[in-house]
């Protein structure tokens, strides 16, 4: 069930963003050469029109190809009308866009379903540690936690992210007590045990989401989706998490897929299919949010060219845009296999 589940998440996640790449290609005539799903040998791959319809064996990966981008997939050696490169600037900005785009649509239709069918932790304290900080700095049972240093909060997951990423020292705290407003400090406690700063508090109470609300809540889920993605890249790149809070395909398979499938499997299928959809949502955001960097050969890097060509009003030349992605490719690969061989001691040093 692991693997099933692990092959459907990168599944839906993949070819939502490819497909937001094809569907903004045909739209715009530019001529997509191949659309694949997955890396490695070919399972299988049937012809329709002019473009070539691919499964590969290792389900990490996908592909949208373009005839003539980076000066690859021509014709005969020679571009067609059809070919990236002599697309409108704005209908190749578009194309490319459409990628990560489609990955937070997909996003939005698996936090509406979510939202539907699970409460949402709200804001609101449910208990204060005697002794915690929290109690010292007035906070009690009933108080709404609004912001925390200026990060509004909207769900209790807001409030876990903040105390999982805060370096900790004295913070501001807005909260609410029948209905107005208050602003208090204090400093949170760091627990070794679960590698964060504890306030004292306990967030418990449940939120039943109906009617229009589903659209407010199923955005607050992808925006708490959207700020833990970027607190982690900061974490990662300042040196505050390790190699062991890194995951590939492998770690995130075994130990996110796998161990969440098992730790619910008893709950019910409903409880399992919400834990499924959740790390879904997850990945899909995180996929769009590091396509947008602009980092060679991803989606970002390449709309840091066409933005160029609009600045410049002319295309950088196709062989040195073509030679800068082709470097970010080889440092990408050589990155998954460093994440690969990483994702092997997680699980079995």
């Amino acid at each position: 069930m692991t693997i099933i589940f692990f092959i459907l998440i990168f599944g839906v996640v993949v070819i939502s963003h490819e497909f937001g790449h094809f569907l903004l290609a045909k739209a715009n005539g530019i001529h997509v050469v191949e659309f694949a799903v997955g890396m490695g040998p070919t399972l299988f791959s049937f012809q329709k029109g002019d473009t070539r319809y691919a499964l590969h064996l290792l389900p990490i990966g996908g592909a949208c190809m373009f005839e003539g981008e980076d000066g690859l997939n021509t014709q005969e050696g020679e571009s067609s009308p059809g070919a990236f490169p002599n697309a409108p600037v704005w209908s190749r900005i578009s194309t490319v866009l459409a990628g990560p785009l489609f990955n937070f649509f997909l996003g939005m239709i698996i936090a509406l379903i979510m939202v539907q069918f699970m409460s949402i932790t709200d804001v609101a304290i449910t208990s204060v540690s005697e002794g915690s900080p929290a109690e010292e700095a007035g906070l009690r049972a009933g108080d709404r936690i609004l912001s925390l240093d200026g990060d509004r909060t909207y769900i209790g997951s807001d409030i876990t992210l903040f105390t999982m990423t805060t370096k900790g020292g004295e913070i501001r705290v807005r909260y609410e007590r029948d209905g107005q407003e208050y602003v208090t400090t204090l400093t949170p406690n760091y627990n070794a045990e679960e590698n964060r700063y504890l306030m004292g508090i306990a967030m418990g109470e449940q939120v039943d989401v109906r009617g229009i609300d589903n659209l407010r809540y199923a955005w607050y889920e992808i925006r708490y989706c959207i700020r833990a993605t970027f607190k982690s890249l900061a974490m990662l790149v300042s040196g505050r998490v390790g190699r062991e809070s890194v995951a590939g395909p492998v770690g995130i398979a075994v130990n996110v897929v796998g161990k969440t499938y098992e730790a619910t499997r008893e709950m019910g299928w409903l409880t399992v299919l919400l834990n499924m959809l959740n790390i879904t949502l997850m990945l899909t955001v995180n996929l769009g949010i590091l396509n947008l960097l602009p980092l060679p050969a991803l989606d970002g890097g390449r709309l840091v060219f066409l933005l160029l060509e609009v600045l410049r009003g002319k295309p950088v030349p196709p062989e040195k845009e073509g030679m800068v992605h082709f470097a970010g490719l080889i440092f990408f690969m050589a990155l998954m296999v460093l994440v690969f061989f990483n994702d092997l001691a997680n699980i079995f040093g």
